[in-house]
C-alpha cells in the first residue's frame, strides 16, 4: 500500500473513485437522478486545478482511494485543518484503506501545524459517520445545509481531537 500526492495524469482515475463512491455511499440520501449523472470525467475536469492537496492510495499499483486536505475553509474554524474528502472504491470498503488514509491525513495536517482537524459529513451517511466516530472524531453540534442535485441536505461537523 502506498499513499502519495495525486499526479496530474491521475485525475480521471481519481474522478472515477469519487463517482463510484458517491453512487454507493449517497444512494437514498442524494437524489438518484443526480447520482446517475456522475462520471469520473466530471471530477477529473476539476481536480488538477484544485487549490486543495489531493492524495491517492494505491495497492499493487491500482488506485483504490483518495483524500483532499486544506487549511480551514470555514471562517469559524480558522487555524484548523480540514479533511475535505476521503473516498474509496466501494469494493475496497472494509479492508483498512479508509483508516490508512485517515491516519495519513491526520498526520499530514498535524505536520502542517494543525492541532485540530474537522470535516463535514452528510447527516444521512451513517456508514461514514460511524467510521469517523470509531476513529475518534466527534460531532460538535455544527450543521449546515448544502444543495446537491436540487435537494437541501444537512451536513454535520466532526472534530478531531474532540473538545
Amino acid at each position: 500500500m502506498e499513499i502519495r500526492p495525486m499526479k496530474r495524469g491521475e485525475a480521471e482515475a481519481v474522478g472515477r473513485i469519487y463517482a463510484a463512491s458517491w453512487k454507493y455511499a449517497y444512494r437514498g440520501i442524494v437524489p438518484q437522478a443526480y447520482l446517475d449523472t456522475l462520471t469520473g470525467h466530471r471530477w477529473a475536469a476539476l481536480l488538477p486545478d484544485s487549490p486543495y492537496r489531493s492524495y491517492v492510495l494505491l495497492d499493487g499499483g491500482d488506485l483504490v482511494g483518495t483524500s483532499s486536505l486544506t487549511p480551514a475553509r470555514d471562517e469559524s474554524m480558522t487555524g484548523r485543518g480540514e479533511i475535505i474528502s476521503l473516498y474509496l472504491l466501494p469494493e475496497q470498503f472494509g479492508r483498512g484503506y479508509g483508516k490508512a488514509l485517515m491516519d495519513f491525513d491526520v498526520r499530514t495536517l498535524g505536520e502542517a501545524g494543525f492541532g485540530e482537524i474537522y470535516l463535514w459529513a452528510l447527516e444521512g451517511n451513517e456508514r461514514a459517520r460511524a467510521f469517523y466516530e470509531r476513529y475518534g472524531f466527534r460531532h460538535d453540534g455544527g450543521t449546515k445545509v448544502c444543495e446537491i442535485g436540487g435537494a437541501p441536505l444537512t451536513e454535520v461537523r466532526y472534530r478531531y481531537p474532540p473538545e
